[in-house]
């Protein structure tokens, strides 16, 4: 894998557009354990937000696969402190991150399409631990940016 001064445009746009996408998934899953136990006892789908919710879980699938595939293609910038704690703990969390943005929609998908319960309690436990993955990388992001004063979030703003 190839180091970095910066992250592309390209890489800066699926990070926030596979976040957005994500908050939005979040904001849209309230009913969908009612909607999915209607659906496994044969009652029929209805509104949107059952439909939005599975489509954008797919689109996050999707981005999330490329995303990857553009990271090992165009690589990523180096650490900032270079070998620390940190740059160790942020690497493990980032592929657990990745792994667990491919696994939510996976198994959401596989729930949903295949009709498995199993897999929807599977989807809502990996999204509840992806949730608050989200939350410590975010807190780490700002944590680098305004008390290391490293402009960490900045890499992710700006291409480099």
């Amino acid at each position: 894998m190839a180091e970095r001064s910066g992250y592309s445009g390209l890489q800066i746009g699926l990070h926030w557009a596979i976040a957005l996408l994500i908050g939005v998934n979040y904001l849209v899953s309230d009913g969908m354990e009612e909607t999915f136990d209607g659906m496994m006892e044969g009652k029929a789908v209805t509104g949107w937000t059952p439909l939005v919710h599975v489509y954008v879980g797919t689109a996050v699938l999707i981005l999330v696969a490329f995303r990857i595939f553009v990271r090992f293609t165009r690589g990523t910038p180096g650490p900032i402190q270079g070998g620390t704690l940190f740059d160790k703990v942020g690497d493990a969390s980032h592929w657990v991150l990745y792994a667990l943005m491919l696994v939510v929609p996976a198994l959401g998908a596989i729930s949903w399409y295949l009709k498995i319960d199993q897999t929807a309690s599977l989807h809502v436990l990996a999204m509840n631990t992806m949730i608050i993955l989200i939350g410590v990388h975010s807190a780490a992001a700002l944590f680098h940016q305004f008390i290391l004063k490293d402009h960490l979030l900045l890499r992710m703003m700006k291409r480099g």
